[in-house]
């Protein structure tokens, strides 16, 4: 890549962590999730259904959604990320996966607050989210050519730092111009720009083409300075790649630590996806906040999610990954005991006065460390990823360590939705998510600190 720096590389990379964070804080997680949220629940409960049934269902269709991206999601990664090692080719596949995010963000503005296009919504921000999680396969293969192994944990935290003030701004951006309150108007009192009407929620429903512009336009550093540096392949078709993939499944039975971290990871990021997929809906629906104020909370979990990602890197380079991954384990298991054990009437049980904000106070507290701890373990279970990475089967390995992290992304999802039909509650729903935590702790002991690098093809 003649004329660019390593330096600019590494910077170009950073670039996509800016690009795509929107999709997860501004999509997924505080815009529009919860708005979907609001809309469902209010359309069930104008077809006769008590509020209470009417949140749990709109909750369970959510949950619903996030399952089937997973299965798609989690079943296409590690043959993906085959074809590509096979072809030496990545970059052509970024490009395919980031138009399919550009198009599914994009339609997200077609769903109609009446709630009569619900299945709308869904499949364009399905659509969507696939594009961004198969895009990213590819993108964390590159990281091993980034830098030497005691760096990548340093500059897998500052990619996760970096594309978390991306998000602050963008979250910043929409509630100042777009997303309307109550009133019809912003989070500084104007109304939605470009003439958005807000009777129509059309100031929320923008965030999604806001989310695609933002993606193409932060792109261009990426694609300016990032190159494929990596194996280039030995050629072949579909053929040769799922053989490849084949013989890499096969030799999981001779890499234990590699065998037992993807099988941790797959559930400790599965209920780390189940806190963002469910933390904006679960205020919408179990604390009766508006758009704006999990907009706010969003906020403040996203600056804390930048400063713990970056600490947490310089943590994974003086301590090593694993440490790190234990101590943000413990931190989110104790947030959700918390978040399952409160609601606007109660904390464990014990009786708040009516119109006590002290919920409120103890859920942006929440926020900080889902945020913050959040982000460590992204940044730090990468780390440890190419730590068990075989230099020439980068992307493949990054594929089936995205088939752990969406093998099981329906679980989760389809736990909360099973436990949040049965028992009736939204807050009930998302105690799943604190035994799939405890899985990945446990499992994590049979991982060694420092990778398996006695088991790579080379060795």
């Amino acid at each position: 890549m003649t004329g660019v720096s390593p330096r600019k590389r590494i910077w170009g990379w950073y670039f996509f962590d800016w690009a795509s964070q929107p999709y997860h804080t501004l999509l997924v997680t505080f815009i529009f999730g919860p708005y979907f949220a609001s809309v469902a629940s209010e359309y069930f409960i104008g077809t006769g259904l008590p509020e209470e049934v009417a949140d749990a269902q709109a909750q369970a269709m959510w949950s619903w959604c996030l399952t089937a991206t997973g299965l798609i999601i989690g079943l296409g990664a590690p043959f993906m990320g085959a074809f590509a090692d096979t072809t030496g080719r990545r970059l052509p596949w970024i490009i395919v996966f980031s138009m399919i995010y550009v198009i599914g963000a994009t339609a997200i503005w077609g769903m109609l607050p009446d709630g009569s296009n619900l299945w709308w919504g869904l499949i364009a921000f399905g659509f969507g989210f696939v594009g961004a999680e198969y895009a990213l396969i590819f993108i964390n293969s590159q990281l091993p050519s980034l830098g030497k192994p005691e760096e990548v944990g340093d500059i897998s935290g500052s990619g996760f730092a970096f594309g978390y003030l991306g998000g602050v701004l963008s979250l910043l951006i929409v509630l100042a111009l777009f997303v309307e309150q109550g009133s019809g108007k912003t989070l500084i009192g104007l109304d939605p720009i470009l003439g958005l009407d807000a009777t129509l929620r059309e100031g929320t429903r923008a965030v999604g083409p806001f989310t695609a512009l933002w993606f193409v336009v932060f792109m261009v550093p990426y694609f300016l300075w990032v190159r494929d540096t990596g194996p280039r392949g030995h050629g072949g078709g579909v053929a040769v790649a799922l053989g490849t993939l084949m013989k890499t499944i096969n030799s999981l039975r001779h890499r234990l630590s590699l065998s037992t971290y993807l099988g941790s990871s797959m559930f400790y990021r599965d209920a780390l996806n189940g806190l963002y997929g469910f933390g904006g809906t679960y205020a919408i629906l179990v604390l009766n906040w508006s758009i704006t104020s999990v907009g706010v909370f969003g906020i403040i979990g996203a600056i804390a999610g930048a400063v713990f990602s970056w600490l947490g890197g310089k943590a994974d380079k003086r301590f090593g990954p694993k440490p790190v991954i234990k101590v943000a384990i413990w931190a989110l298991i104790g947030v959700c005991v918390i978040v399952v054990g409160m609601d606007r009437s109660q904390i464990f049980g014990v009786p708040l006065a009516e119109g006590s904000t002290l919920p409120d106070m103890i859920f942006f507290g929440c926020g900080v460390l889902i945020g913050g701890f959040g982000g460590v373990l992204q940044a730090s279970s990468r780390s440890l990823m190419v730590r068990h990475t075989d230099p020439a089967l980068p992307t493949e390995n990054f594929g089936l360590y995205g088939l752990s992290g969406r093998a099981t992304a329906f679980m989760a999802p389809a736990l909360i939705g099973l436990v949040t039909t049965l028992s009736g509650s939204a807050r009930i729903g998302v105690s799943p998510v604190i035994l799939l935590f405890v899985i990945g702790l446990v499992l994590l002991r049979w991982v060694k600190a420092e990778g398996d690098k006695e088991t790579w093809v080379g060795s």
